[in-house]
This record gives C-alpha cells, structure tokens and sequence, in this order.
C-alpha cells in the first residue's frame, strides 16, 4: 500500500541517517566482523540477536528507500513477458530432497522414502550466493539437491530456517554464469498490481505464471508452524501447484516482492506468498545463526469479531480480535488481559466469549486476526511495550503489555 508523502519523508530520512551511520563506522567493520565470529562460537546471545535483528531492519530500510520513488510510478502490464522470464530463469532452481520414516509392517519395522520438491532462487548476502526457498519444502529432507534449468546439480546445505516465517536459506556450488535475483521492499506492493510467479509445479521446471496482487496483510498457516499463524502474506492471482513451493514472486520489473508458499485446494488462482520484506529482516540471522528468534508474542489465542458474536456477548463493537484465552504467565497474562468464559456454538464451531475484544495497538486500528498480526511483525519486536485498545464490558481501556518472545515450534 501506498504511504503518505510524510511517511515517506520520514522513511527517508530515517534511512539516510542509518545509512550515514553504518558509513561512518566503516573503520569499524573488521571489528564488527570479529566481534560477531566471536559471538558465533558460542550459543547466541540476546545481543547478537539484537545486532542480528538491527541488521535485518537495516537491510528493510534499505529497499524500502529504494523503492520510494518506484512507488510513485503506475503499476503496467509488461510489453513483453518473455523478457522477464529470460531475465530470471537461470536463478530459479528445482529443489529435491529424501524425506524418510519407519513404518510397521507385517514384516516388522521397515524404511520408507519419499521425494520431495520445490523451489528456491539464487540470491546473494554479503559476498555470497545462497538459495532461498520455503521451509516446508526442505524440512525433516537428507540428500537436498538444486537443480538449474540447464540442467546442472548441485548438493545443499541448509544453513537457516525459520518455520514461523516458513522461510529456509540453503548453500550450494552455483554454477559462475547464474545471476542472482534482487529483492526489493513488498511495503509498496499494492492490490491489481500485475507480477510473476517462476516455479516448477510437479517437478516441470522452469514454469512461469502471470496474475495480480489480490490482497496484502493475510495470515495463512503451515503445519511446521504449529498453531500460530504465518503474518503479513501477499494474496495473488497467478496459478501455482504443488512443487511452485520456494519459488520467487516477482514485479514486472523482474525483482523478488515474495516467495510463493502455499494455494488453497479446489481454488482458482489463489496463491500465497511470503512478502519480501520479512526475507529481508530475517536474512541476516538466518545466515549467521541457523534461525530467527525475533517473532513478538503475546499469549493469546482468539477469533476475528462478527456482528452476530458481537450480538450473542452484547457487545457494541462488531470489529476486532476477541480474546477466547490468555497463556498462563504469557505476556498478556502479565498484563492483565483476559480470555472468555462462555461457550458460544458458532456456523464455525464452538467459540469462548466474556473476553476482552482488541480493537487497536499503538493506535492503529485492528479490524481482525490478519492486521493484529501482521502488525506485530512488521512494527514490534520482543522486548518491547505496546499498548492495546481493548474493548471490555462495553468500556474501551488501554492497557501497556511487554512482548515476549514466540517459543520454539513443538516437535
């Protein structure tokens, strides 16, 4: 969505000066380097996750001052499509792995296997060349390999995933001719703007589809994540299936916006991607530690208001979040938030209500699940205070609560 020009005077600004401070410190950079090899050889700290997170932020920053003035420009149909495909095609790869499990049989115990694939796209960090795709694609895999549309291979490593993002970061030999993609900020991906998914659904390498942004700020969920919802996802029209999984979303211009991820079955080009600015936040602690521990938590669990749960609780607002129950010694338990006492039997299923109903965080308004918590990871971090508008008994109250950290997924 488009900012206001204030917003993006102060974008401006903001970046210029971390850029400015980053340049001056530019002395200091051996330091840093050493510092961070130091801090890698033991377990992560909360500093170096602080100074990883900062990294991310600034990388954010970074692209979202570059695409400023692209912003401003109208979103057009491509002239020609091939010309962004044989932009891209040789930095898409086929990804495959060994998934393997033991079963009982008749015989006893006995080893299956099964081949998985995907997508990735070759990007590069700090001097060098990974490949980023989907963490589901290569979760619980041996033997991952990539594959270029020319057909070379080559062995992977995974150096990072995160499954609350569904995001991974692989390391393999890629071939000196392939150039790697650029990402660019999704903060100004707008709905009915035109873009590009390349994949290789069922294993058909290579494959290019064409649609539009249909939504922005959706939540979808995996099962790698556990219960909590993936925030902050581009909607899109272009169709994908089974094996697209990793592979870039792309603008017209031929730069990353997003890495597809998921479709829902039986629908008609109804695809989802992970926006590309949560790539980039996460980028730099994916590399240097293997994972990203930065996703704010509150403790809570809910579900979006309607009028008619709004009619059965009396209450007068039929927008926002409604808490059905607090984590015991979670954040919002700390806070004094409070979950539901009364079951309501819903065309969904069985709800709680008597909880406290989220209408706002730091003054922005939260019409359901998806702006709560795609919110929360584009504006908050752990550690910090935030103050939610909640609705209860009918009386609106402000209430300051500290943001934990997510714990890890359970096995």
């Amino acid at each position: 969505m488009l900012s206001q020009p204030s917003n993006d005077r102060k974008l401006f600004f903001a970046a210029i000066l971390i850029i400015g401070i980053v340049a001056g410190a530019a002395a200091g950079t051996a330091l840093g380097f050493a510092l961070a090899a130091n801090l890698r050889q033991s377990s992560p700290s909360s500093l170096q996750q602080q100074l990883l997170a900062l990294q991310g932020e600034v990388n954010l920053l970074k692209a979202q001052l570059s695409s400023i003035n692209r912003s401003s420009l109208p979103q057009s149909l491509p002239e020609n499509l091939t010309n962004i495909y044989n932009q891209v095609k040789y930095s898409v790869v086929v990804i495959e792995g060994i998934i393997s499990q033991t079963v009982l049989t008749f015989f006893g115990p006995t080893t299956q296997y099964e081949l998985v694939q995907g997508s990735g796209f070759v990007y590069s960090y700090n001097g060098s060349d990974y490949i980023i795709t989907n963490n589901h694609v290569v979760n619980g895999a041996s033997n991952i390999t990539v594959i270029f549309i020319d057909g070379s291979s080559s062995y992977a490593k995974v150096v990072g995933t995160d499954p609350y993002s569904d995001l991974a970061v692989l390391y393999a030999k890629i071939p000196t001719d392939v150039r790697p993609l650029t990402i660019v900020s999704s903060r100004y991906v707008q709905v009915g703007q035109a873009v590009v998914a390349v994949g290789s659904p069922f294993g058909l390498a290579g494959s290019m589809t064409f649609g539009i942004i249909s939504q922005v700020g959706r939540t979808i969920t995996e099962s790698t994540a556990g219960n909590y919802a993936i925030a902050d996802v581009l909607q899109f029209s272009a169709p994908i299936n089974p094996g697209n999984s990793g592979g870039p979303l792309l603008d017209t211009d031929g730069n990353v916006i997003g890495i597809t991820t998921a479709t829902v079955s039986n629908s008609q080009g109804l695809g989802f991607a992970i926006p590309s600015d949560t790539i980039l936040r996460e980028l730099p602690s994916l590399v240097a530690t293997g994972s990203y521990n930065s996703h704010p938590y509150l403790g809570i669990q809910g579900t979006d208001m309607t009028p008619y749960i709004a009619s059965a609780a009396g209450m007068n607002v039929t927008y926002g979040w409604l808490v059905e129950s607090v984590t015991p010694g979670g954040p919002a338990a700390k806070a004094g938030i409070r979950g539901g006492n009364q079951q309501l039997q819903t065309v969904e299923g069985q709800i709680t209500i008597g909880g406290d109903l989220i209408i706002a965080i730091n003054g922005t308004r939260i019409t359901n699940g998806d702006a709560l918590s795609s919110y929360l990871e584009e504006n908050t971090m752990p550690g910090q205070t935030v103050a939610l508008t909640i609705v209860r008994d009918n009386h609106t109250l402000t209430i300051n609560v500290v943001l934990g950290t997510r714990p890890p997924p359970s096995s």
